[in-house]
């Protein structure tokens, strides 16, 4: 069984930036598909962000185009989510999910149902 955990949030005023780190235990990243989510209150969970087994695709919300950016370290099996211009709407629990890609290697899945690896998530919140 591999884990994925991740790390990185905090408190942070709005237009500031954070990096949230999911790290990769048991596997090697290359064969998954890795997105982070977020739990926004008042609101479903919301893709935010995924990057291709390849790291050769990535897909974004449209609330975080242009403001996030997904890439990854495949000698520390870690992604990460650089956020920048953080707004206040961008508070919430951020999640890192894992699903296989198998042949698919320019997959970016962006719905919850089809990771089956979550992390415990990070708290992220944009406040003045």
């Amino acid at each position: 069984q591999f884990q994925v955990a991740e790390s990185g949030g905090g408190l942070v005023q709005p237009g500031g930036s954070l990096r949230l780190s999911c790290e990769v235990v048991g596997v090697a990243i290359n064969y998954y598909a890795i997105a982070w989510f977020r739990d926004v209150p008042g609101k479903d969970r919301e893709a935010v962000s995924c990057l291709s087994s390849s790291g050769g695709s990535s897909a974004h919300a449209d609330s975080v185009k242009g403001r996030f950016t997904i890439y990854r370290d495949l000698s520390k099996d870690t992604v990460y989510l650089q956020m920048n211009n953080l707004k206040p709407e961008d508070t919430g629990i951020y999640y890192c999910a894992a699903t296989a890609s198998g042949t698919a290697a320019e997959w970016t899945p962006m719905l919850s149902s089809q990771f089956y690896k979550w992390g415990q998530g990070t708290q992220v919140t944009v406040s003045s």
